[in-house]
Formats: structure tokens, C-alpha cells, sequence
């Protein structure tokens, strides 16, 4: 099945090529003008860039600024600091009005072990029209609401902790292969990502193993104010178990109370096979099925704009989220509020100042260990450029 899967994707990536090639672009010509050479048609070059500097301290006595719990004997006490999370640069180039390529790096990798990081984003797209885009490189698969968002909006402190555990096990985040998706009607209401990949995450050389991930999302808006999505997956990540999977949905509301004030809402669910904790058992390992991670939060946005020459708007928000990443054998739940006041500078977040606190609380606190229930507070300024 799954490779009947790959040949229907592979097939329809040459379709779009055939159909390229027996179609006239006039779009902005005189209805009598004929293009004999696309090679530079609509060419251009955008950059665009992120820089988010934030500075962290532990409320909570004996925790770092990492959530790692220690004692008096430890030598490693960093309870605040300054820092550097995403120094990141992008360049999109495109060749024509069918052909881009999109970079991506994060510089801010640098400040630890750089292997398989910095590099993001690095894929090329194809785009014959709104129903169907081809994308091959390395790309974050759109599988959730976090992988829809645009990469340098982040309306928190971080991501949430099941986009990091389904990323660490392939099955989101920066992954290579290739990707389809498009509008499916007319009026672009329903929505369609389906996709093949390596699963083995970024900057890899080759894959793992011979197994390849594939993933597929339907997504339809209801109304112009609320969005649904499903995703599956199946996959593997070269630990010898055979191959997992994934699912899950979420959605995401608007409500406009008048010119001033809006209310966002998203939520969203997954469980899948934790293929990244499957391959730390070393001795007499569960079966693959037995070794799941699921989890669910509620996120919403209440913003005021100002509409200020200097000042656009103030979000107060909340995200709650639960998360459990081996919920079937020996699962340590955690629990994460993270209350949020951002101050927006200029439109759509190009400059925005956050301050609020990451609320970590563990069902099973673990000593000298990040499974360990913490307090952290934090002032965040991100720019975009």
C-alpha cells in the first residue's frame, strides 16, 4: 500500500510537468502577446529574517533555566539568563512565474552543537496553479496547525511540547522528502497536503532505512472564521519495530467583537507512536504499538488594537496543554499553562515584546531530572524583517 501510495505521488508530480508544458501564462499581457521564453519571467529575490532574544529566570528553587532539577553538590546552577533562541535568515528566489526555491537558516544553532541544525528550510517548488503545488528538499510537513503557522510568527514562548516530541520522532518539524497540496474547489474553502519523506529528521545524509514516511492532511474552512483539519501518517524511523503511525485534529475559531477587539481560539490533538522513546529500549523492548505519546492544547488569543503610530495592538493569551509521551506503559503527564501579554509594535508581529510565565507541572516529579515541576518567567523581543 505504501508504495502504491509513492508511485501515485511521484506520478502526479510528472502529470503537473505535462500539463505545464501545454499551457500558455498570458496573465498581465496583451491578449495577443505569446511568451516564447519563461526563463526569466516574474523573476525576483525577497530576503527576510527573525531575531528573537529573550532573557529566562527559574521561580522555582533548585531548577535551572533548562527545568532540570539539582542539588546543593551541582555544579550547574544557571538560574537566569540572556539568550539567543532563533537568529534566523531566509531567501526565496524565483526563477518564474512556476519555479522558486526557498532557504532557511537559524544562526542561533551555533551557540550549541551545530550538528544537523542551522540548515531549516531548503526546497524548491513547483507551482502550476492554487490546486496544486509540488515542494522537494527539506520542508516542515504540514501536519497540524504549528507546521501551517508561517515559521516566524510565535505568538508564546516556544512551540508546544508535542510539536517537539512528534518532531524528534519524525513525524513533523524539518524533515526531506517531497510534498504536494493545493486547494481542492474553486473558492479554496477545502484545502489538501499529502506528502513522501525520509523521517530520519533534518541535515541527514541519506535515510536511515528503506522505509519512507507519508502523511496526508484534509483541511476545510466551515466558515471564514472557523478552520478544521485531519492528519494521518505512518512511518518509521530506522529502530527495527516495523513501522508507526500518527494522527490527529485541530481546529481554529475567530470571533471579531467589534473594529477593537478579537478573539482567537485554536486546539489541537495527536497521538502517535513515539518512534524517537522506542529507540532508547536497548534490552527486551515492548512491541512498537505499546510505546505511544498523545496530547492536547487549548490556545486563545484576545487581542485590543490600538491602531497607535507607534503602538498596533496588546494579545493577552493562555495555552494549556497536556501532553503524555509514553501514556500506554510508563508515562510521566505533564501539564503546561503559559499565561502571555505581548506588545505588538508594528503590524502582523514585525516587532513585538512578550512577557509571561511557562507553568510546568509534572504528575511524577523525577529529582535531577527536566521531569520536574517548575515555574519559569520570561521577557521575549522578537523582531521580523
Amino acid at each position: 500500500m505504501k508504495h502504491l501510495l509513492r508511485l501515485i505521488l511521484i506520478s502526479t508530480f510528472f502529470w503537473g510537468f505535462s500539463a505545464h508544458a501545454q499551457q500558455t501564462d498570458i496573465a498581465g499581457l496583451d491578449k495577443d502577446t505569446v511568451i516564447t521564453n519563461y526563463s526569466a519571467y516574474k523573476r525576483s529575490i525577497g530576503f527576510a529574517g527573525l531575531l528573537q532574544t529573550r532573557y529566562v529566570a527559574s521561580l522555582t528553587d533548585n531548577v535551572d533555566v533548562n527545568g532540570k532539577n539539582f542539588n546543593d553538590a551541582s555544579t550547574n546552577k544557571i538560574t537566569n539568563t540572556f539568550l539567543l533562541k532563533r537568529v534566523r535568515l531566509q531567501v526565496k528566489g524565483t526563477v518564474n512565474d512556476h519555479f522558486s526555491a526557498n532557504l532557511m537558516v537559524n544562526f542561533a544553532e551555533f551557540s550549541s552543537d551545530p550538528s544537523n541544525k542551522v540548515l531549516e528550510n531548503a526546497f524548491v517548488k513547483y507551482t502550476l496553479s492554487k490546486h496544486f503545488n509540488v515542494q522537494a528538499g527539506q520542508f516542515r510537513p504540514f501536519f497540524g496547525i504549528e507546521d501551517a503557522l508561517p515559521v516566524d510568527i510565535i505568538r508564546t514562548l516556544d512551540y508546544s511540547n508535542q510539536y517537539y516530541a512528534f518532531g524528534a520522532s519524525g513525524w513533523q518539524s524539518f524533515q526531506v522528502g517531497v510534498s504536494v497540496f493545493g486547494d481542492v474547489n474553486k473558492t479554496g474553502s477545502v484545502r489538501y497536503y499529502a506528502g513522501v519523506y525520509n523521517g530520519n529528521n533534518r541535515n541527514q545524509a541519506t535515510d536511515n532505512d528503506n522505509e519512507k514516511n507519508l502523511y496526508a492532511r484534509i483541511e476545510t474552512s466551515i466558515s471564514k472564521n472557523l478552520i478544521i483539519g485531519i492528519n494521518g501518517a505512518t512511518g518509521s524511523q530506522g529502530g527495527g519495530g516495523g513501522l508507526g503511525n500518527a494522527w490527529g485534529g485541530d481546529i481554529v475559531a475567530t470571533h471579531k467583537f467589534d473594529s477593537d477587539w478579537k478573539l482567537t481560539i485554536s486546539g489541537e490533538y495527536k497521538n502517535g507512536t513515539n518512534l524517537s522513546l522506542y529507540n532508547t529500549y536497548t534490552a527486551n523492548p515492548p512491541g512498537l504499538s505499546q510505546v505511544r505519546m498523545q496530547g492536547f492544547y487549548f490556545f486563545p488569543v484576545l487581542r485590543y488594537s490600538y491602531n497607535l503610530p507607534r503602538v498596533r495592538a496588546i494579545e493577552f493569551s493562555s495555552r494549556y496543554e497536556y501532553f503524555n509521551d509514553n501514556y500506554k506503559l510508563t508515562g510521566d503527564p505533564r501539564q503546561t499553562i503559559i499565561p502571555n501579554i505581548t506588545l505588538i509594535f508594528a503590524d502582523d508581529m514585525y516587532a513585538a515584546l512578550q512577557l509571561g510565565v511557562a507553568i510546568d507541572m509534572y504528575k511524577n516529579d523525577v529529582p535531577l531530572t527536566t521531569n520536574y515541576s517548575h515555574n519559569l518567567a520570561y521577557l521575549q523581543l522578537q523582531i521580523r524583517f
